[in-house]
């Protein structure tokens, strides 16, 4: 398995944070917590049996949490030199808005293929959306047939792609409206807030109820398809975020940065039109005043936007730790989403492709040595692409 999850969701600070600071004493969670999760451990069938694939800063999230609850048993399925240090470490979980959690290494399982899979009753798709089909079929000779899918990606498509690799099988379309980092091996930091989101059927009660249990909060949802082109709108973001190198609250806090978020989220709300499509409000403000929102000056947006602000300050986009890493990004999967789909309708999304082209420039320097950004510049850049309708 050589997939890792990515950090979804840099600019979810926009709509979501939940504000808090407090960080208090580190605390150790073995898997024998008093929290119980329904489901198969309540009616005497066993545990709930989870694996994640893609164990990266989102599935060492998402897993981590879940094995601190009583009735869960996780199995974390990722990159070797990760997965050894995992299983020999344990994981910590740390958060301004609650105290660290120390998750010990036997607390989980670790694994590096997808037979790992086998006999789960849930698997959490974590691994980026380039790599959703190769790690479908990895799986599909593992699963068991009543075994439930969970994509929890960036991007639209992922859900659909699994379901078509795997036809006997329940795939439910999740997200994750926070930001992950990695901030030292092991240890994975929450730098902002909001519930995760998930297909409200049946199917997916007892990781709602198992998620509950580890103190992540879930909202059901029946609009599934509309909150991922509204988190599509937000994680435009990650890509102005990794090229300005600066934490997500300054960054947020520049006009001309917002200015360039403002740009492209103008863009993909013409093709989201054309194309007959009404992303979901997931926060205090609709969709389409978004970008004006952004275009405040600093002292307004700073007074008008003082929730979105309310960002911790370590959170960076995973795009970032992406190009820290000299690992590929998902830009293709953001800001090429709207290229394509503003071509298909006969629009074009020129700050949205100029972006695609600088951050695949950024992809091309050695790890850690891309250029930042200036606010600035990075505007004009946009701004002469949209000139030349390029």
């Amino acid at each position: 398995m050589t997939g890792t999850a990515d950090a979804p969701g840099a600019a979810d600070a926009l709509d979501a944070p939940d504000g808090g600071t407090h960080v208090g004493d580190e605390q150790t969670e073995t898997g024998t917590m008093a929290e119980t999760a329904t489901g198969s451990a309540a009616d005497g069938r066993g545990p709930l049996r989870i694996a994640v694939m893609g164990a990266g800063s989102i599935g060492c999230h998402l897993g981590g949490s879940l094995a601190a609850v009583d009735g869960v048993e996780v199995t974390l399925i990722g990159r070797p030199a990760a997965m050894a240090l995992l299983a020999e470490r344990g994981l910590t979980l740390t958060s301004s808005r609650r105290p660290p959690r120390r998750v010990a290494a036997d607390a989980f399982r670790t694994a590096t293929e997808a037979s790992a899979a086998a006999g789960a009753d849930v698997v959490l798709i974590t691994v980026k959306s380039d790599g959703t089909r190769d790690a479908a079929r990895q799986l599909a000779p593992h699963l068991a047939p009543g075994t439930v899918v969970v994509s929890f990606q960036n991007g639209l498509r992922n859900a659909d792609a699994l379901r078509e690799e795997l036809p006997d099988h329940t795939v439910l379309t999740g997200m994750v409206p926070y930001n992950i980092l990695q901030t030292e091996p092991g240890s994975f930091h929450q730098g902002t807030g909001g519930a995760l989101m998930l297909d409200d059927v049946p199917a997916g009660a007892p990781l709602v109820t198992a998620l509950d249990a580890a103190g992540l909060h879930v909202q059901p949802r029946a609009d599934m398809r509309e909150v991922q082109y509204a988190k599509l709108l937000m994680n435009l973001n990650n890509a102005v975020n990794a090229l300005a190198g600066i934490p997500l609250r300054a960054e947020l806090g520049e006009r001309a940065y917002r200015a360039c978020l403002a740009l492209m989220q103008t863009e993909a709300l013409a093709a989201f039109r054309a194309a007959g499509i009404r992303p979901a409000q997931l926060g205090a403000v609709r969709p389409t005043l978004t970008p004006y929102l952004l275009r405040l000056p600093d002292a307004v947006f700073s007074r008008a936007a003082a929730k979105m602000l309310a960002i911790d300050e370590k959170a960076r986009s995973s795009m970032w730790e992406d190009l820290q890493r000299g690992r590929p990004t998902e830009v293709d999967s953001l800001q090429g989403e709207v290229v394509a789909l503003a071509e298909r309708h006969g629009l074009t999304a020129p700050a949205n492709a100029r972006l695609v082209a600088l951050v695949h420039e950024a992809e091309a320097a050695p790890a850690g040595q891309s250029r930042a950004w200036s606010g600035p510049d990075l505007l004009t850049a946009l701004r002469a692409a949209k000139g030349s309708g390029r």
